[in-house]
């Protein structure tokens, strides 16, 4: 009897185990950036299998469509922004659209480029230089201009406030600095004398702001903290399962060194610094 039931146990075990991998996984759709953030999220898409997820990334044109495209259910999480831009965003929403962000992974450092001046120190009064046109990037362009020597800020402003050229107060080359939908900065770069380029933007067009760029955002700088981007999903789902599994395959010291060894098209890295903690047991060397 005992080797009966044993046996009934096992036959149970074995028909549970099947009936588990014969499940189909629970879709997640997220929508990225390509680069660098749906080439991320690729590279854990078969950790996120293996906990019973299948990742489906989507990519609009137009970052200014992610949050809304979230809030009304289109999909389940995006990855592109920061806080000052969810900040924004969540400003202008009701409360029904509100967005929550949930696993803070990089930065991608902003740089000044070079278009048809090729150094900060040819540049000529009435220069023009382009800069991003939504409130949260150009404000951090406007300070990385400041960095630069280019303009003057009002002294009590902040990365997390909202600036725009009418802010200036002061101009001594008189530059002509236009706002542009952020996309198009890198096509247009040829037509200005300088632009100031978000980090995901000019990896795609082959620009790496350690190798091309004239000044660009230090790893130490306040922008650095500032500007990490985050994973965002709807309030109630700030705490699902799915969110659990991502944190524990992005948050890794493997994913760690990969983003750090990221490239651009021409071989340059340094266009995506990780910001997020690898738990300390993972990163911890092995015991002798």
């Amino acid at each position: 009897m005992k080797k009966l039931v044993s046996l009934l146990t096992a036959l149970l075990l074995v028909l549970t185990c099947a009936s588990a991998m014969a499940e189909a996984p629970v879709k997640i759709t997220i929508a990225a950036d390509v680069a660098p953030h749906s080439i991320i999220l690729e590279e854990i898409a078969d950790d996120m299998l293996a906990l019973g997820y299948e990742l489906e990334l989507l990519s609009f044109t137009d970052y200014s469509l992610y949050n809304m495209a979230l809030a009304e259910g289109q999909m389940d999480a995006n990855y592109f922004q920061h806080l000052p831009y969810l900040d924004a965003y969540n400003a202008t929403a009701d409360e029904a659209n509100q967005l929550v962000p949930v696993i803070g992974m990089h930065y991608e450092p902003f740089g000044i480029y070079a278009g048809k001046t090729k150094s900060l120190e040819e540049l000529k009064d009435g220069a023009i230089i382009t800069v991003p046109n939504d409130a949260s990037n150009e404000t951090r362009a406007l300070f990385l201009l400041q960095e630069a020597g280019l303009i003057t800020l009002p002294a009590e402003a902040t990365t997390r406030d909202m600036l725009t050229v009418m802010d200036i107060v002061d101009n001594p080359k008189n530059l002509d600095i236009r706002e542009m939908d952020a996309s198009q900065l890198p096509a247009s770069l040829e037509d200005a004398d300088l632009a100031v380029i978000n980090g995901n933007y000019a990896l795609s067009a082959g620009l790496s702001p350690t190798a091309d760029a004239l000044i660009f955002e230090a790893n130490d700088s306040d922008a650095a903290t500032v500007y990490t981007n985050y994973l965002v999903v709807r309030p109630e789902d700030a705490e699902a399962e799915w969110v659990e599994a991502l944190r524990t395959c992005l948050c890794t010291q493997e994913m760690y060194d990969f983003m750090l060894a990221l490239t651009d098209t021409a071989g340059h890295a340094g266009g995506v610094v990780p910001t997020f903690t690898v738990a300390a047991e993972e990163a911890a060397p092995a015991a002798e």
